[in-house]
């Protein structure tokens, strides 16, 4: 990573973690602003961890450098997905995960979350990750390396909690490719609790709301 994480905590002594990854060419303040807005003052104090993603050139952007947990080579699904950079990032969240664990937070206690390139980020390594997290959130994103899920998730998250939310006027990562992830989740046996909001590639109150009454619930 380019920068060290955001850390913000609610209270003293956290008993729990959210880690929230931003988009392509944002940066971990992105979603500082939320912390407040979700009302989780009554499941303890919280560690939210925003962290930054690395600088490298984005192919779609014409090679220009800018913050990005993978290269996106074209339109999303037309030409390939960078897998290497994509496990590259999944290592870094990974041991971010790692460092909560080693700070008190167990992973039961440990939600990962992330907003179009961080949301596919949290679906990577959250199904992946060997412990039982709390749950997964993934706003305006997709399932990258779909054909490997099957084959690379972990027994012990098959029954990992997971907040899907998605604009109905994406233009950035239209809703088909949101609905296909879902779709394909779903028949993977993931129970995902599904929302959709007259938006754009953003975040709106409503969501919020929605995102903050998930996260009372997997963090009760």
């Amino acid at each position: 990573m380019s920068l060290a994480p955001i850390e913000i905590e609610t209270g003293p002594k956290p008993t729990a973690s959210v880690i929230l990854m931003h988009g392509l060419g944002a940066d971990g303040n992105d979603f500082v602003p939320i912390c407040n807005e979700l009302e989780l003052g009554g499941i303890g104090s919280i560690r939210f961890v925003f962290p930054n993603a690395p600088v490298m050139p984005v192919t779609i952007n014409n090679g220009y450098p800018m913050p990005a947990w993978y290269d996106i080579y074209g339109p999303i699904g037309d030409k390939g997905e960078d897998e290497a950079g994509l496990r590259r990032s999944m290592a870094s969240i990974e041991a971010l995960i790692a460092k909560e664990k080693t700070r008190g937070i167990p992973a039961s206690r440990i939600v990962i979350a992330g907003f179009s390139q961080g949301c596919a980020m949290a679906l990577l390594t959250g199904l992946r990750h060997a412990e039982r997290l709390a749950g997964i959130v993934a706003l305006s994103g997709y399932l990258p390396l779909a054909a490997t899920t099957a084959a690379e998730a972990t027994v012990m998250n098959r029954d990992v909690p997971i907040f899907m939310a998605h604009g109905q006027r994406d233009g950035v990562v239209q809703i088909a490719r949101a609905t296909a992830s879902r779709d394909a989740l779903t028949a993977l046996g993931y129970g995902i609790e599904w929302h959709e909001y007259p938006m754009e590639h953003s975040v709106c109150l409503e969501e919020i709301a929605d995102l903050g009454a998930w996260l009372r619930k997997v963090l009760a």
